[in-house]
Parts: C-alpha cells; sequence; structure tokens
C-alpha cells in the first residue's frame, strides 16, 4: 500500500518536460537545480515538481506557465483561494472560481454546465461565439489541476471524474495523460471538458482562513495529489475499508461501533468533514470498478461480485450513475 501511495506521489517525466517546454526562453539547467531534479528524462515527487512549478513562475512572472491568453501572476492562486473561501458549496465555489481564472489568464475561459445529472466545465479559447485554435494539452491540465486542487480540497473529498475531453491532439507517446485523471481520456473533442457528478455541487465547504494559509503554504505541489482522501474521520474510514474486500465492508452500525463512536455521533463528524458514509462507499468501490476495467480483462459480470453487487445490474446502474456511462463503454475508452 505505501509503494502504491508513493507512486501516485510521483509525476512523470513527460509533464517536467512539457513545463520546460512550455518556457523554452529560460535556462532549463537552472530551473531543474533550483527544483532539485537531477534529470528531467526520470519521473519526480510531487515536492520536486511543485519547486519547479514555483521557479518558473518566479521567473516568468505567470503561475500559469505562459499558456494563457494573459499572464497569471504570482499570487493569483492564492487571491483565488481567499475569494471562494466563504463560497458555503462546492456550486458557488467553482462558478466563483470560474470567474477568477476569466479574469486571471481570459483564456481559456471555463463555463459550468449541468445535463442529466452531470456537470461539465467546457473551456472555450476565444470569445462566447468563436473558439480560437486548440492549446497544448499541457495548458490544459494545468488549468484542471489548479481548478481541481483548490476545489477537492474545500470539499475534503476527492471528486471522481466521468471524462476528460481535450479539444487538441494527443500529444505522442504520452499515455500519462490518459492515466492521470482517473477517468476516460479523449483527444481531438470539439471542446476541452471535465465531466463529474453533479451531485457534487452541493458540498459544503469545510475550510477555515486558518486552514487555507496552510493550504497555500504546501501549493503548488499538493495540488498535484487531486486531493489523496488520507486525512480525517473519514481517511480512518476508507483506511479500514480498503483493508478488507467489498464484500465484507460493516454496514454503518456496525462501523460506528468499531469506531467506539455512537451512529449519531459518526454521522454528525462525518458531515461536517463534508462526507457521507454511503457516498464514500460508492466513490471507493467506483475507483476500484474503474482499475479493474482499465487494467484487467477481467468480464464485468465478475467485476461486480468482487465489488459487493449482488448483481451485475446493480453495478451497472451504479457505474452509469457516477461516471456518466456504463462499464462496457468506460472500458473501451479506458
Amino acid at each position: 500500500m505505501l509503494e502504491g501511495r508513493m507512486e501516485r506521489r510521483m509525476i512523470s517525466a513527460g509533464f517536467v518536460q512539457d513545463a520546460l517546454a512550455a518556457v523554452g526562453q529560460l535556462d532549463a539547467a537552472a530551473l531543474l537545480a533550483r527544483a532539485g531534479i537531477a534529470d528531467a528524462g526520470q519521473p519526480v515527487s510531487h515536492l520536486q515538481y511543485g519547486r519547479l512549478w514555483l521557479a518558473i513562475a518566479q521567473d516568468t512572472g505567470c503561475e500559469f506557465f505562459g499558456q494563457g491568453a494573459r499572464q497569471m501572476r504570482p499570487g493569483s492562486f492564492a487571491l483565488m483561494g481567499h475569494a471562494v473561501l466563504h463560497a458555503e458549496t462546492l456550486d458557488r465555489a467553482l462558478r466563483r472560481a470560474l470567474r477568477f481564472m476569466d479574469m486571471a489568464i481570459v483564456a481559456p475561459s471555463g463555463r459550468l454546465l449541468l445535463r442529466d445529472g452531470m456537470a461539465e466545465i467546457v473551456l472555450r479559447d476565444d470569445g462566447p461565439q468563436d473558439d480560437g485554435p486548440p492549446r497544448a494539452a499541457f495548458a490544459y491540465r494545468t488549468y484542471w489541476l489548479i481548478l481541481l486542487g483548490l476545489m477537492c480540497w474545500l470539499i475534503g473529498r476527492r471528486i471522481a471524474l466521468a471524462r476528460v475531453d481535450f479539444a487538441c491532439q494527443a500529444p505522442p507517446n504520452r499515455q500519462d495523460y490518459r492515466q492521470f485523471f482517473g477517468a476516460p481520456v479523449q483527444f481531438g473533442q470539439p471542446h476541452s471538458r471535465l465531466v463529474f457528478a453533479a451531485d457534487y455541487l452541493s458540498l459544503p465547504l469545510i475550510r477555515s482562513e486558518r486552514a487555507l494559509k496552510a493550504f497555500l503554504r504546501g501549493a503548488p505541489a499538493n495540488i498535484l495529489l487531486r486531493y489523496p482522501h488520507d486525512q480525517g474521520l473519514s481517511g480512518r474510514i476508507r483506511a479500514r475499508l480498503r483493508a478488507v474486500p467489498p464484500e465484507q465492508w460493516p454496514d454503518f452500525d456496525s462501523l460506528a461501533r468499531d469506531l467506539g463512536q455512537s451512529p449519531a455521533t459518526l454521522r454528525r463528524r462525518l458531515r461536517a468533514e463534508g462526507q457521507g458514509f454511503a457516498a464514500i462507499r460508492a466513490e471507493m468501490r467506483h475507483a476500484m470498478a474503474c482499475r479493474l476495467l482499465r487494467d484487467t480483462k477481467a468480464p464485468i459480470a465478475a467485476i461486480a461480485a468482487r465489488l459487493g453487487y449482488a448483481e451485475p445490474g446493480a453495478f451497472h446502474r451504479a457505474f452509469l450513475k457516477l461516471a456518466g456511462m456504463t462499464p462496457a463503454t468506460f472500458r473501451r475508452g479506458a
């Protein structure tokens, strides 16, 4: 398990090279030295990549690697954090963050759309009427990193993505783009967009001014992790569930008893973290399902049984609700 966590904290060499290519006028060797990176051809830790990001921002005067229509001046990300902190719900915070990004970089410009129970953040590269040519995949990935890193932290949980589209063509020999988001990734689409269940939008923000200060001290390295779910009571619950197969997961009352709390107290403490036991179970099952569909050739019925579903139809409905597509469709696009 520790090895798996370490792998998730490593950033592929391709993303290091993307960052350096975006600021090709700078001394790459000097930037790598300041970040403590000895070899740009090897994976680096999230901390090293964060230091590289900061060094580039300092030298270019842009926190967006110069990939926007306007420079995102250093300090913009921190200011955005303060601007959205007291928005009460993820919906309000996300809409404020999108407006802030519009002001900071002008383009790409993000808009939140709701349809069929799913939330879509759609990026446009010019004005509201006519899009400009697609940017590099690295620009869109950076936008998603900035936005998702802050939003996931604000609600204290990872937002499970259903789909990620890129308007540009796929970078050659870069499977890391398809693996990074934990969701089906498609290139050459009409618009760059990110899709997730709209239910997340009603979640409350759980962070304070003091917590924001600590979060910003760790940025941007901490936003590379897409919020690892290893904090607080919800983290303890996830650790307990990970320790046993899904078909052996306890019900809520049994879990409360194991944790030495009454069901009412456990429910209240989870709600204070912006969490719910049913949602935690559903998200963990969904993440396992995505891995099994992507990385194995096991039949879908076998995956359903392994995840503790009574019958394949229940798995099909649960996956469709979270991903907006069937397990078979997900496997074909993985």
